[in-house]
């Protein structure tokens, strides 16, 4: 262990960690763990749980449709995390009033962080997926400190300027020994209902090729479709309201090579 550095320690009750990250807010990253938790759970009949971890923006009880909801204490005076489509949900967003902002230093960042890994009962879970907010801050070297994370996910657009701080958020997990599962290019086309022509909105392949320098996999290529944005809106992710959709296909089958390579990096 460094000088210095907490000791890190497993969650009680979880068998692996995933975290969802990427260098820049706005690129779907929130969506992109939703729809993965969902269908660990619903297609890969996974006992699942969803922490967000995003304190000061948090979105989950929006996309999983739990706003309003309080968690309760168990026996053991541990909060018991919400649950809907099979997701044992914790988010900040379910202790602070909606609409009240939570303005904190680095230290209160780091006790209400140890509070949601250490003071939730997340037993029984297979695998809990971590919506990282963005960047490489706080939160980022708290968690990855705190407790040993089996892989990263980097959500991206093909944007250029996206791309530049999603290799920043890769090179922090390699700083932290995390393993990086692989890329997911979100928005990466536009495919017009009318006559089917493809654009190309944030530009082309920009995901493909850094992953190729950076020697790992695109997880997923999800097409950009209003239908994500009004699914996650009303709390009922795309996996769940439109199976039969492209998205929720591209969705399954990244679920799918997520669970395969945490499998294969425990053998």
């Amino acid at each position: 262990m460094a000088r210095g550095l907490p000791t890190k320690r497993p969650i009680a009750g979880v068998k692996y960690v995933v975290a969802v990250a990427s260098g820049k807010g706005g690129v779907g990253k929130s969506t992109t763990a939703v729809n993965l938790a969902t269908t660990l759970s619903t297609h890969l009949n996974l006992r699942t749980g969803l922490l967000d971890a995003d304190l000061f923006g948090p979105s989950i009880p929006l996309m999983l449709n739990l706003r309003g909801h309080e968690p309760e204490l168990s026996e053991g005076n541990l909060l018991k995390p919400l649950v809907n489509y099979g997701v044992k949900t914790m988010s900040m967003g379910f202790l602070v009033p909606e609409g009240e902002a939570v303005v904190w230093r680095g230290l209160m960042v780091m006790k209400a962080l140890e509070q949601l890994l250490r003071q939730v009962d997340w037993s029984d879970i297979d695998i809990l997926v971590i919506d990282m907010p963005p960047g490489t801050g706080d939160t980022q070297l708290t968690i990855t400190q705190q407790i040993p994370v089996d892989g990263a996910i980097i959500v991206s657009t093909p944007q250029d300027i996206s791309l530049a701080d999603a290799k920043k958020g890769a090179a922090m997990f390699g700083k932290v020994d995390v393993p990086i599962l692989g890329m997911v290019q979100n928005m990466s086309y536009h495919i017009c209902e009318k006559c089917n022509h493809v654009s190309h909105v944030f530009g082309h392949g920009g995901v493909d090729r850094t992953a190729d320098e950076m020697r790992l996999d695109v997880l997923a290529d999800v097409p950009l479709h209003s239908d994500v944005c009004e699914t996650s809106d009303r709390g009922t992710p795309i996996v769940i309201s439109r199976p039969q959709s492209v998205h929720a296909k591209v969705y399954r089958e990244m679920g799918e090579k997520v669970w395969a390579k945490l499998q294969a990096l425990k053998k």
